[in-house]
């Protein structure tokens, strides 16, 4: 057994255990793989895959256990290396920030730039998905961090910290009748409202929040990204709830924003990376910059 063994049990899974991919991003030809994975198994006395004929299909028992080892050998390899590059305080690398449309353009900008000024020779690369996929991006070594509010919690593997809390606001244009009087769920409820997809930017607090008041949202639209929930509010479809941090009174002066924190519960946005990742420098750097600026947001909100 090697590691190069190893690696290819990696690899197939990344590939959906597909032969001809997994030699490619290997450089290696299929018939090299084809054979690692027979010694392996020789060795080990018992297969690794299901298969049918030659395609693999997935792992078998023995194969799932042997591969929540090998996850840990290929982040020990990655910790090393970090450790390493820490030591000589090498300042080239590569941060990979996985996170949602939301947190990408209202929270990261300042952080970014500050990150950059300090260390120019590392490149940024910034995903956007959701928040489902985000965590799945943690477990694949595809991302060093992750940004988000929803599902994190969910994750016993992960260390989280909070980042910053924040409400949502009800955009409407200006003159609606949600303007004057009370605002409350039921008046809410019988608006057609626009607001964020499943398991995106608090949309479970939402769903608690008219739930815990026996109240059916009519939902109309759903997005993952604010900036078409106000396109489509200002086309006249409905009221829009988004984000308060989505809201820039500047660019958004058609339309006017109305405060939901006494209807709809707090949401806070967390910073997630695996337990075992050893941080760089760099990326405890960037960490930083992100709690500076949720703090700022913080006070902002509070003001």
């Amino acid at each position: 057994m090697n590691l190069n063994q190893l690696d290819l049990l990696r690899i197939l899974q990344e590939t959906d255990f597909n032969l001809s991919k997994a030699a490619e991003k290997m450089h290696v030809v299929q018939s090299a793989v084809s054979r690692q994975l027979q010694l392996l198994e020789a060795e080990l006395g018992s297969p690794l895959f299901e298969r049918h004929g030659k395609r693999l299909l997935g792992l078998t028992p023995l194969g799932e256990r042997v591969m929540q080892e090998v996850e840990q050998i290929h982040q020990a390899k990655k910790n090393i290396q970090s450790m390493a590059d820490d030591f000589r305080a090498n300042r080239n690398g590569t941060l990979h920030i996985a996170t949602t449309h939301t947190q990408a353009k209202y929270l990261l900008p300042v952080p970014v730039q500050k990150f950059r000024q300090q260390y120019p020779g590392i490149k940024i690369y910034m995903v956007q998905s959701s928040p489902d996929n985000l965590i799945d991006l943690l477990h694949r070594h595809q991302a060093d961090i992750a940004i988000c509010t929803e599902k994190l919690a969910d994750d016993d593997r992960l260390v989280l910290r909070p980042c910053y809390e924040w409400h949502h606001v009800v955009i409407v244009p200006k003159n609606h009748r949600l303007t004057s009087g009370l605002l409350t769920l039921q008046r809410l409820a019988e608006e057609p409202i626009l607001t964020y997809s499943p398991g995106f930017t608090g949309r479970t607090a939402i769903e608690k929040a008219f739930n815990d008041a026996e109240l059916q949202p009519d939902i109309i639209l759903a997005a993952a990204d604010s900036d078409v929930i106000k396109t489509y509010v200002r086309l006249g479809l409905g009221v829009g709830i988004i984000a308060e941090t989505s809201y820039e009174p500047s660019k958004d002066n058609d339309l006017i924003a109305l405060d939901l924190r006494r209807l709809i519960p707090a949401s806070v946005t967390k910073i997630a990376y695996l337990k075992q990742l050893y941080l760089p420098s760099y990326c405890r750097y960037f960490i930083d910059k992100l709690l500076e600026q949720a703090q700022l947001k913080n006070h902002q909100s509070e003001i």
